[in-house]
């Protein structure tokens, strides 16, 4: 019997339009909407497409968007005065810089420069710090979004057994992190794991998000196992076709007969990041308002 699918865009449409019914009664608090600002280096093709889906999203959900395209051979100090222009303006609840850079521009510099109370990409160390330690914060999209899915799936995560294969500072950590808090039993595993298909197989929970093609094999899944895949990787395409499939970081055709439940790629995680960003830029307004943030944002 094959797995459930984990419809994430269906979910991701129902929380977009929880945020644009919350950012109506805010606007109506504040006296002013909430204000999500975009910052564009460079001309990057696929940068675009997320910008242009940003705008859009942030838009169609009742919220002011700002958007600021800098030439692609901006220096530091020109891009480092904008963010603090957009730190203290206070129609601007949110600021994300839209990764990657241009090589001249460190992007942890940027980063950190962008006010902790405005960083809705949860990338500043300060939220990193707030999260390993339970302070409020802001978390980056792509976990909070898995653990949505997650929590809707299986409710309470309490004594489950999770691993998450990658350990970076976007997802896996994070990841681990919110598994934690959640009270799951938690591994972190990457590449170099010894046996690294006995461990996915003792989880209840995998979250791949290793960046590698179909590596998680249906044969590392548990039975009944909840499978969260957040790899988008585009293969060589076939002889007469422009574009290759997209897939994720877990094989699905073989770990679909394995597991209880699956995201599929795409409309698994993917349509998640851009909802929970909304929602981050809202709880944002409400907190720098000094307005309570509703219990179900």
């Amino acid at each position: 019997m094959s797995a459930q699918l984990i419809d994430g865009k269906a979910f991701a449409e129902g929380l977009r339009k929880k945020v644009g019914t919350i950012a109506a009664s805010f606007e109506v608090a504040a006296g002013r909407k909430a204000g999500l600002a975009v910052v564009l280096v460079g001309e990057d093709p696929a940068s675009q497409v997320y910008v242009r889906s940003k705008h859009k999203a942030t838009v169609d959900s009742g919220m002011k968007s700002f958007e600021h395209r800098l030439p692609a051979d901006t220096d530091e100090a020109t891009l480092l005065a904008l963010v603090d222009q957009l730190n203290n303006d206070p129609a601007v609840d949110g600021i994300l810089c839209q990764l990657p850079l241009p090589g001249h521009l460190d992007e942890q510099t940027v980063i950190s420069a962008i006010s902790p109370d405005k960083d809705v990409d949860g990338f500043h160390i300060i939220n990193a710090g707030r999260l390993s330690v339970g302070q409020e914060g802001f978390v980056p999209c792509t976990p909070l979004g898995c653990l949505m899915l997650l929590k809707d799936r299986l409710g309470d995560l309490s004594g489950l057994e999770a691993v998450v294969v990658g350990r970076s500072n976007i997802v896996g950590k994070p990841m681990a992190q919110l598994l934690t808090d959640a009270n799951a039993t938690v591994t972190i595993a990457h590449s170099r794991t010894k046996d690294l298909p006995d461990v996915v197989r003792r989880a209840d929970i995998v979250v791949a998000a290793v960046g590698r093609p179909e590596m998680v094999k249906g044969d590392w899944i548990k039975p009944g196992a909840t499978v969260i895949d957040v790899g988008i990787n585009r293969l060589d395409p076939e002889p007469g076709k422009d574009k290759g499939r997209l897939v994720g970081d877990v094989d699905f055709t073989s770990a679909r007969e394995v597991a209880g439940a699956i995201t599929p790629v795409p409309g698994g995680v993917g349509p998640m990041t851009i909802a929970v960003l909304l929602r981050n830029a809202l709880v944002a307004a409400h907190r720098n308002e000094g307005l309570a943030v509703p219990a179900d944002l």
